[in-house]
């Protein structure tokens, strides 16, 4: 069973217009809305897949409303805490030349009755056949050291947990050992203290150490430079599929939903492997956060090459 983890849901607004002019007129071309953050967005790419997960985490107001009727269209289970406020709405605009800028909302305030309701919810979840996958950034209210603690609670009861941070929850998350990791360069860059572009070699050795914590799995993406994969006895690059790109926003979470739904499915390191590179390449190509469809994502997997390691 695949638990996904989202603390700061938002509506995904993707406007599509010529050119950004700061300050000036902007004439909108196209508009797509979708129930979205991050762990959402994992759902969605494991429902496409063909697997299941339970959605949950805080939803507040007739946006939060908004999200769970979408997740329920699209027959994702969802079991969300109802919150005070309102969840927010994230837009990204995407310029012809495909420059995209962000307005991320705040989302609204978590209180500590809540968090303690989300954790009961989680121990009651976890068992040695769940992954927790924890994604994405989190809500005023609650603590940086959150992940971690999910972490320590969920191993207790023999669940395994996924993570996908940035920044100082990455970190505080690392001290409690999740499973599988899926940082991106540039998070990986920073964890180490790089104030330069990380050679391939250099993020390997960076993925290598980390291993050495205790943690299984360390996915990299690594964008136009592909992808690694390390565990134990298994290290190996893949180079980057091309692909009519529209859009890299949601590649990591369509990685990252391929990892659970290999864990889940128990697949093979390879066919591990095929998946991810695929679903974050299938995932580039859709408009907004909306999954890439299985047909294609299989299709990308055939011409997925794998780079052995350390041989």
């Amino acid at each position: 069973m695949i638990i996904t983890v989202t603390m700061n849901p938002a509506i995904d607004k993707t406007v599509e217009i010529d050119q950004l002019i700061p300050g000036g007129l902007n004439r909108i071309r196209k508009v797509e809305y979708d129930a979205g953050g991050k762990g959402i967005n994992v759902s969605k790419t494991i429902r496409e897949l063909g697997g299941t997960s339970i959605a949950t985490g805080f939803l507040g107001g007739n946006a939060g409303k908004t999200i769970e009727n979408v997740l329920n269209e699209k027959s994702i289970k969802n079991d969300f805490i109802p919150v005070e406020g309102e969840t927010r709405t994230n837009t990204k605009v995407f310029e012809k030349n495909g420059a995209v800028t962000e307005l991320n909302e705040p989302g609204p305030v978590i209180s500590k009755k809540q968090i303690q309701t989300l954790l009961q919810k989680l121990e009651a979840y976890a068992d040695e056949d769940t992954l927790f996958v924890l994604a994405g950034s989190i809500p005023k209210g609650v603590d940086q050291n959150i992940y971690a603690e999910i972490t320590h609670l969920v191993h207790k009861k023999g669940a395994q947990v996924l993570l996908d941070a940035d920044g100082k929850l990455f970190r505080t998350s690392l001290e409690a050992v999740p499973d599988i990791i899926k940082p991106n360069r540039v998070e990986l860059e920073e964890y180490a203290g790089f104030d330069y572009r990380a050679s391939v070699e250099e993020l390997l050795d960076l993925a290598r150490k980390i291993r050495q914590k205790g943690i299984g799995t360390v996915a990299v993406s690594m964008g136009k430079s592909g992808a690694l994969l390390v565990k134990e006895d298994y290290e190996v690059r893949c180079p980057a599929l091309s692909v009519k790109a529209h859009s890299t926003v949601g590649a990591g979470d369509a990685m990252v939903a391929a990892l659970a739904y290999s864990w889940d499915q128990g697949l093979e390191n390879e066919s591990m492997t095929r998946l991810c590179i695929a679903a974050s390449a299938g995932a580039v190509t859709t408009i907004g956060t909306k999954p890439p469809a299985k047909e294609l994502v299989d299709q990308l997997a055939q011409q997925v090459i794998i780079e052995k390691k350390g041989e």
